[in-house]
């Protein structure tokens, strides 16, 4: 297998262009397995894999403390670990202050046991947040000290991520961006390119959406966002199947299946159809299990999308996703 690595934006590191994503070791996606879960970490950094993001609020601190263990057992092994501040308080403006911010980057290097963490990004903050330079002034006194080496953010909307990169302090943006939420690719990709800021394609398959497993009869554990959050009862509802109906989903994905190039999984072309656009530095799909770890890794080894398959995915997008979410987020 030959990884793909690209540059990390303003952090200077070269990065996987298929990352981690460690929210499903955590927590919101059924029940968690610690020796699966630190198999399936082992199993893509076998593939190559470099690049993990993870937050202080998977399973409130649990996915980090995992990613210690198992950067205990790769040792001598350089890997960036990207986490999250800032969700677990109400999403309210007042409590993004620079105490709140010393708290959880202790807690998160406590955590990952790491003295200096290698990016963190604000989790999903409310939009005022953007319009409060003083913010980011925290963010720069937390680099200085040492106690973070970059900052970025994720964000819920297209607007959120175009404020957040006229900082210059800030140096990635985490934006869901896959073949059902495809606006990232009408300008923001490009303007973030143009300002050197590293882009984290994130949900790159909807929710697992887009590996074309799952059927009308699909039932989903309690403790699985896919389960309790179908409506946006306990977070945005962009964030779970990519703000798509259960249902039209399904029925892009069947529209799909005709075009997956041979040799490959839906999901593996849902990952390479994003590293198409060279302004995403990286896709971070969960894994819960080796086997899912290596294979959303191989998707950065098969060859360019065809493009009368990218225009195909395009046409279908215009036709019965845009209408639901494009301008939403």
């Amino acid at each position: 297998m030959t990884v793909e690595y690209r540059r990390f934006g303003k952090t200077g590191r070269e990065v996987s262009a298929i990352g981690f994503g460690a929210w499903a070791i955590g927590a919101s996606w059924g029940a968690v397995d610690d020796s699966q879960s630190l198999r399936a970490l082992h199993a893509a950094a076998d593939a190559g894999v470099t690049l993990i993001d993870t937050a202080d609020v998977y399973g409130d601190g649990h996915s980090e403390r995992v990613i210690a263990q198992f950067l205990s057992e790769r040792h001598g092994e350089r890997f960036f670990v990207a986490t999250k501040m800032g969700r677990s308080v109400p999403q309210e403006v007042g409590n993004y202050t620079p105490e709140a911010f010393r708290g959880w980057v202790d807690r998160s290097r406590d955590n990952l046991k790491m003295d200096r963490l290698d990016l963190v990004q604000l989790h999903c903050p409310p939009t005022g947040l953007y319009y409060q330079p003083e913010t980011f002034e925290a963010l720069d006194a937390l680099v200085a000290d040492g106690s973070i080496a970059n900052y970025g953010v994720s964000v819920e909307r297209v607007e959120e991520g175009l404020k957040a990169i006229e900082y210059p302090g800030i140096a990635t943006v985490q934006i869901i961006f896959n073949m059902m939420r495809q606006r990232p690719a009408d300008h923001f990709l490009a303007e973030a390119k143009r300002r050197d800021v590293g882009v984290l394609a994130r949900l790159p398959m909807a929710s697992g959406m887009l590996t074309g497993k799952m059927t009308r009869e699909t039932k989903f554990e309690a403790t699985d966002h896919r389960s309790f959050n179908r409506h946006g009862e306990s977070f945005d509802v962009g964030e779970t199947f990519a703000g798509v109906d259960y249902d039209t989903g399904l029925a892009f994905v069947e529209e799909l299946r005709s075009i997956v190039p041979g040799g490959a999984t839906m999901a593996q072309m849902a990952l390479r159809w994003i590293l198409m656009f060279d302004g995403v530095t990286a896709a971070i799909p969960g894994a819960k299990t080796p086997e899912q770890a290596a294979a959303n890794a191989a998707a950065a080894d098969l060859a360019p999308l065809a493009p009368e398959t990218m225009d195909r995915v395009r046409a279908m997008y215009e036709k019965t996703i845009k209408p639901l979410v494009h301008q939403r987020w």
